[in-house]
């Protein structure tokens, strides 16, 4: 995992070289690019649930990636 991450590392580097941005980049464009990685992580759960054919519902929305998305876990009442 920490390859991985280092990896992650390492192209963000090379594509912030490639459009000049400087390292570290400024808080908003790496807060907006942070943001973006959160929900481009989320596609993946979308598209493996469309290519199985289930709906993707307002609930299992907010239980599968709303959580990953914005770090906040729904508490139990609200599951309810």
């Amino acid at each position: 995992m920490y390859l991985m991450s280092l990896g992650a590392g390492i192209l963000a580097g090379v594509l912030y070289g490639v459009i000049n941005v400087r390292s570290p980049a400024p808080p908003a464009i790496a807060l907006i690019g942070l943001l973006g990685m959160l929900v481009g992580e989320q596609i993946v759960p979308v598209a493996k649930r469309v290519l199985d054919g289930a709906p993707i519902t307002k609930a299992w929305f907010a239980s599968e990636c709303q959580p990953k998305i914005t770090g906040v876990q729904q508490d139990a009442k609200d599951e309810a």
